[in-house]
């Protein structure tokens, strides 16, 4: 994307251009189109969706449409008159038709960050779930847990004794996301033992109240 401009006097220019340096880095992959991947409202736009649905990539979008300054402003900032436009890790990609060759040259997938395809993410949540014996994933951290469910799971874990790792879901949405089709489980906390699934809240206070969850937690 262009540096911003130096010759910008105009106070309101320069808070449009720290906002669309922002925006282009909203997620590892963003998509400017007109409309939603669900209602594209030009068929170029349409187009790019069916693009990055076939190389199953996992993006975030924002529809020019609702927003007129974004909309010209980004012209300038990226020097990049029409839509769509694609942006990987905050840096212009191009239209439809750079999309098209990157496609067709068999690079487009080098190009995105690791997690931004379908087979990547994929990868990232089994290392995760299989990064330590018992995996809890929960908003926030022991200590300063973000949600009452998750402090109440912590407590059940801190009687039994056993050591776990946890990763805070707040701070990465591809993961949080994702892991709710991966594991088909979609509320949190979720917890894992040796990259199996146990289950949340309900399913652990069940185990609890059964006598079972020490054993299930030594698997």
């Amino acid at each position: 994307s262009t540096p911003f401009s130096s010759s910008s006097s105009s106070e309101g220019k320069e808070d449009l251009n720290t906002r669309l340096g922002k925006l282009v880095k909203a997620a590892p992959v963003m998509l400017f189109m007109k409309g939603s991947p669900a209602n594209a409202r030009c068929k170029f736009s349409k187009q790019m969706v069916q693009l990055l649905k076939e190389q199953e990539v996992i993006y975030s979008y924002f529809d020019i449409l609702t927003d007129n300054d974004v909309r010209q402003g980004l012209k300038t900032f990226s020097n990049w008159k029409t839509f769509p436009q694609l942006y990987i890790e905050g840096k212009l990609v191009g239209g439809l038709d750079i999309v098209k060759a990157h496609i067709e040259e068999e690079d487009f997938k080098d190009m995105l960050p690791k997690g931004s395809s379908k087979e990547g993410l994929e990868a990232k949540l089994k290392g995760l779930i299989n990064k330590a014996t018992i995996m809890l994933f929960m908003k926030g951290e022991p200590g300063a847990e973000k949600c009452g469910f998750s402090r109440k799971i912590v407590e059940i874990l801190k009687e039994t004794g056993v050591g776990y790792s946890t990763f805070d879901i707040l701070t990465d949405q591809e993961v949080r996301q994702g892991l709710k089709k991966f594991s088909n489980w979609p509320t949190y906390p979720q917890l894992y033992v040796k990259g199996t699934l146990v289950g949340g809240l309900d399913v652990v206070t069940e185990l609890k109240e059964d006598g079972e969850l020490l054993e299930t937690l030594r698997g």
